[in-house]
């Protein structure tokens, strides 16, 4: 992980690109964090993880849902699979 100044990132931003390919590299604004650089197929790969963890969680509350239930048979002939 790298940490570079916001104002030392404008200088050098061509070199803080090319360590965004290989790792994080962190910017600071006055000493706080102000954001994250990634590589374009990090950015990808986060994303797609995100968006697994939605679904799965969309899952999880509809799981958790108290209601009646269809038996599985009855949705596939609903759904014309069977």
């Amino acid at each position: 992980m790298a940490m570079i100044s916001v104002s030392d990132a404008r200088e050098r931003l061509s070199e803080a690109i090319d360590t965004a390919q290989t790792e994080a590299v962190h910017l600071e604004r006055y000493g706080r964090p102000a954001a994250v650089m990634i590589s374009p197929e990090r950015y990808e790969k986060l994303m797609e993880a995100y968006e697994d963890a939605e679904d799965i969680k969309a899952y999880d509350d509809a799981m958790a849902e108290e209601g009646s239930n269809i038996p599985w048979e009855q949705l596939k002939a609903e759904l014309g699979w069977t």
